[in-house]
Protein backbone atom coordinates (compact mmCIF):
# COMPACT_ATOMS: atom_id res chain seq x y z
CA UNK A 1 0.00 0.00 0.00
CA UNK A 2 1.27 3.21 -0.88
CA UNK A 3 2.11 5.92 1.83
CA UNK A 4 -0.91 8.19 2.11
CA UNK A 5 0.38 11.66 2.98
CA UNK A 6 -1.99 14.51 4.19
CA UNK A 7 -0.37 17.89 3.76
CA UNK A 8 -3.18 19.12 6.78
CA UNK A 9 -1.96 16.75 9.11
CA UNK A 10 1.55 16.82 7.84
CA UNK A 11 1.63 20.63 8.73
CA UNK A 12 0.28 20.56 12.26
CA UNK A 13 3.43 18.17 12.93
CA UNK A 14 5.87 20.27 11.18
CA UNK A 15 4.04 23.31 13.47
CA UNK A 16 4.82 21.53 16.33
CA UNK A 17 8.44 20.79 15.17
CA UNK A 18 8.81 24.13 14.65
CA UNK A 19 8.12 25.27 17.77
CA UNK A 20 10.13 23.17 19.63
CA UNK A 21 13.11 24.86 17.62
CA UNK A 22 12.35 28.43 18.04
CA UNK A 23 15.65 28.55 20.01
CA UNK A 24 17.44 27.15 17.51
CA UNK A 25 16.24 29.38 15.06
CA UNK A 26 16.78 32.55 17.29
CA UNK A 27 20.37 32.01 19.14
CA UNK A 28 22.28 30.27 16.26
CA UNK A 29 24.84 31.40 13.56
CA UNK A 30 24.58 30.51 10.00
CA UNK A 31 25.96 27.41 9.09
CA UNK A 32 26.07 24.70 6.13
CA UNK A 33 26.55 20.94 7.48
CA UNK A 34 25.14 18.17 5.37
CA UNK A 35 25.62 15.71 8.71
CA UNK A 36 24.44 15.32 11.83
CA UNK A 37 27.92 15.95 13.31
CA UNK A 38 28.91 19.84 13.49
CA UNK A 39 32.07 20.64 11.78
CA UNK A 40 31.81 16.76 10.03
CA UNK A 41 32.31 16.28 6.22
CA UNK A 42 31.47 18.49 3.30
CA UNK A 43 29.90 21.76 2.75
CA UNK A 44 28.31 23.91 0.56
CA UNK A 45 30.88 22.81 -2.42
CA UNK A 46 28.86 20.16 -3.18
CA UNK A 47 26.16 22.80 -4.93
CA UNK A 48 29.21 23.94 -7.41
CA UNK A 49 28.79 27.82 -7.45
CA UNK A 50 25.60 28.33 -7.82
CA UNK A 51 23.59 31.86 -8.22
CA UNK A 52 20.51 30.98 -7.17
CA UNK A 53 19.68 28.27 -4.56
CA UNK A 54 16.40 26.42 -3.20
CA UNK A 55 16.51 24.73 -0.18
CA UNK A 56 13.55 22.37 0.37
CA UNK A 57 12.30 21.96 3.74
CA UNK A 58 14.38 24.11 4.83
CA UNK A 59 13.82 23.97 8.64
CA UNK A 60 15.64 26.89 10.75
CA UNK A 61 17.18 28.15 7.66
CA UNK A 62 20.91 28.40 9.41
CA UNK A 63 21.88 26.94 5.81
CA UNK A 64 20.18 29.20 3.62
CA UNK A 65 21.46 32.19 6.05
CA UNK A 66 24.81 30.74 4.59
CA UNK A 67 24.22 30.85 1.55
CA UNK A 68 22.68 34.27 1.49
CA UNK A 69 25.67 35.48 3.06
CA UNK A 70 27.87 34.46 0.57
CA UNK A 71 25.59 36.20 -1.99
CA UNK A 72 23.66 33.57 -3.48
CA UNK A 73 19.99 34.02 -4.50
CA UNK A 74 18.94 31.54 -1.75
CA UNK A 75 15.05 30.82 -1.20
CA UNK A 76 13.62 28.42 1.26
CA UNK A 77 10.38 26.38 1.36
CA UNK A 78 8.94 24.66 4.51
CA UNK A 79 5.48 23.54 5.16
CA UNK A 80 5.10 24.66 8.42
CA UNK A 81 3.96 28.57 8.69
CA UNK A 82 5.55 28.77 12.15
CA UNK A 83 8.90 28.03 11.04
CA UNK A 84 8.35 30.55 8.32
CA UNK A 85 7.88 33.48 10.56
CA UNK A 86 10.78 32.58 12.64
CA UNK A 87 13.19 32.28 9.39
CA UNK A 88 11.90 35.28 7.69
CA UNK A 89 12.06 37.22 10.98
CA UNK A 90 15.80 35.92 11.58
CA UNK A 91 17.38 35.65 8.41
CA UNK A 92 15.06 37.81 6.39
CA UNK A 93 17.66 40.95 6.87
CA UNK A 94 20.30 38.65 5.29
CA UNK A 95 18.58 38.77 2.11
CA UNK A 96 17.24 35.17 2.57
CA UNK A 97 13.69 34.66 0.57
CA UNK A 98 10.97 31.95 2.65
CA UNK A 99 7.92 30.52 1.19
CA UNK A 100 5.36 28.50 2.82
CA UNK A 101 4.18 25.72 0.58
CA UNK A 102 3.91 22.16 0.22
CA UNK A 103 7.22 21.53 -2.03
CA UNK A 104 5.99 19.18 -4.41
CA UNK A 105 3.29 22.13 -5.24
CA UNK A 106 6.10 24.88 -5.09
CA UNK A 107 8.10 22.63 -7.64
CA UNK A 108 5.11 22.17 -10.08
CA UNK A 109 3.97 25.59 -10.04
CA UNK A 110 6.81 28.01 -9.89
CA UNK A 111 8.31 29.43 -13.01
CA UNK A 112 11.86 30.10 -11.65
CA UNK A 113 14.34 28.25 -11.94
CA UNK A 114 17.69 27.14 -9.72
CA UNK A 115 21.36 26.58 -10.28
CA UNK A 116 21.10 24.25 -7.22
CA UNK A 117 17.96 22.38 -5.05
CA UNK A 118 19.21 20.71 -2.59
CA UNK A 119 17.93 19.12 1.38
CA UNK A 120 19.85 18.83 4.50
CA UNK A 121 17.56 16.03 6.18
CA UNK A 122 14.69 18.25 4.45
CA UNK A 123 12.04 17.48 1.86
CA UNK A 124 13.96 14.58 -0.03
CA UNK A 125 13.84 12.59 3.03
CA UNK A 126 10.07 13.28 3.58
CA UNK A 127 8.62 13.67 0.10
CA UNK A 128 7.91 10.99 -2.32
CA UNK A 129 10.87 10.44 -4.51
CA UNK A 130 8.57 9.68 -8.16
CA UNK A 131 7.45 12.83 -7.15
CA UNK A 132 9.96 15.14 -5.93
CA UNK A 133 13.18 14.03 -8.41
CA UNK A 134 11.67 14.68 -11.75
CA UNK A 135 9.97 17.99 -10.68
CA UNK A 136 13.52 18.50 -8.95
CA UNK A 137 14.90 18.31 -12.69
CA UNK A 138 12.96 20.26 -14.28
CA UNK A 139 13.12 23.21 -12.29
CA UNK A 140 17.26 23.10 -12.41
CA UNK A 141 18.98 25.16 -14.71
CA UNK A 142 21.20 23.71 -17.38
CA UNK A 143 24.49 22.06 -15.46
CA UNK A 144 22.34 22.58 -11.64
CA UNK A 145 23.05 20.67 -8.97
CA UNK A 146 20.45 18.50 -6.50
CA UNK A 147 22.08 17.38 -3.44
CA UNK A 148 20.92 16.08 0.09
CA UNK A 149 21.25 14.04 2.49
CA UNK A 150 19.64 11.84 5.49
CA UNK A 151 20.37 9.04 7.49
CA UNK A 152 21.33 5.69 5.71
CA UNK A 153 18.41 2.98 5.66
CA UNK A 154 18.10 0.90 8.08
CA UNK A 155 19.06 -2.67 6.14
CA UNK A 156 16.10 -4.04 4.89
CA UNK A 157 13.99 -1.23 5.37
CA UNK A 158 13.20 0.41 2.31
CA UNK A 159 11.20 2.55 0.92
CA UNK A 160 8.50 4.48 2.95
CA UNK A 161 8.64 4.55 6.65
CA UNK A 162 5.92 5.74 8.88
CA UNK A 163 6.77 8.44 11.61
CA UNK A 164 4.80 9.27 14.18
CA UNK A 165 5.74 12.83 16.19
CA UNK A 166 8.06 11.71 18.97
CA UNK A 167 7.27 10.04 22.41
CA UNK A 168 4.64 7.42 20.50
CA UNK A 169 1.83 9.09 23.36
CA UNK A 170 -0.61 11.55 22.63
CA UNK A 171 -2.59 12.45 19.61
CA UNK A 172 -1.58 10.59 16.73
CA UNK A 173 0.53 12.81 14.35
CA UNK A 174 2.70 11.00 11.18
CA UNK A 175 4.76 11.65 8.30
CA UNK A 176 6.32 9.03 5.94
CA UNK A 177 10.44 9.42 5.88
CA UNK A 178 11.43 7.48 2.10
CA UNK A 179 14.87 5.06 2.48
CA UNK A 180 16.86 3.26 0.49
CA UNK A 181 20.31 2.08 -1.00
CA UNK A 182 22.57 4.12 -2.64
CA UNK A 183 22.27 2.47 -5.54
CA UNK A 184 18.97 2.46 -5.35
CA UNK A 185 19.01 6.36 -5.20
CA UNK A 186 21.25 7.13 -7.79
CA UNK A 187 18.34 4.86 -10.56
CA UNK A 188 15.71 7.13 -9.10
CA UNK A 189 17.35 10.19 -10.04
CA UNK A 190 18.85 8.88 -13.55
CA UNK A 191 15.40 7.95 -14.51
CA UNK A 192 13.86 11.24 -12.99
CA UNK A 193 16.19 12.70 -15.43
CA UNK A 194 19.56 13.50 -14.65
CA UNK A 195 22.75 12.83 -16.23
CA UNK A 196 24.94 12.06 -13.42
CA UNK A 197 24.05 10.86 -9.62
CA UNK A 198 26.70 9.86 -7.51
CA UNK A 199 25.11 8.52 -3.69
CA UNK A 200 27.50 7.27 -0.73
CA UNK A 201 27.23 7.19 3.07
CA UNK A 202 30.05 9.23 5.21
CA UNK A 203 30.59 7.17 8.25
CA UNK A 204 30.08 9.24 11.36
CA UNK A 205 33.11 10.80 13.33
CA UNK A 206 32.29 7.91 15.87
CA UNK A 207 33.29 4.10 15.09
CA UNK A 208 29.87 1.92 14.89
CA UNK A 209 27.92 5.86 14.96
CA UNK A 210 25.16 6.46 12.62
CA UNK A 211 27.01 7.57 9.18
CA UNK A 212 25.21 10.05 6.49
CA UNK A 213 23.42 9.40 3.32
CA UNK A 214 24.37 11.92 0.67
CA UNK A 215 23.32 12.55 -2.88
CA UNK A 216 24.55 14.86 -5.64
CA UNK A 217 23.00 14.36 -9.12
CA UNK A 218 23.70 16.94 -12.28
CA UNK A 219 21.10 17.97 -14.96
CA UNK A 220 22.27 18.07 -18.45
Amino acid sequence: MPARHDIESERELWDTFAESTKDKVFDADPVFCWTQYAGHGPGSELLGDPATALEIGCGTGRALAHLAQQGVNATGVDLSPIMIANTVERWGPLGARFVCADVLDHLSTTTETYDAIYSIFGAAWFADPAKLLPLAAERLNPGGVLAFSQPPAIPGAYGPQGMYKGGFAGRAMYTYRYSYTPRKWENLLLRAGFEEAEVWVLGAPEPDHIGTLIARAVVS
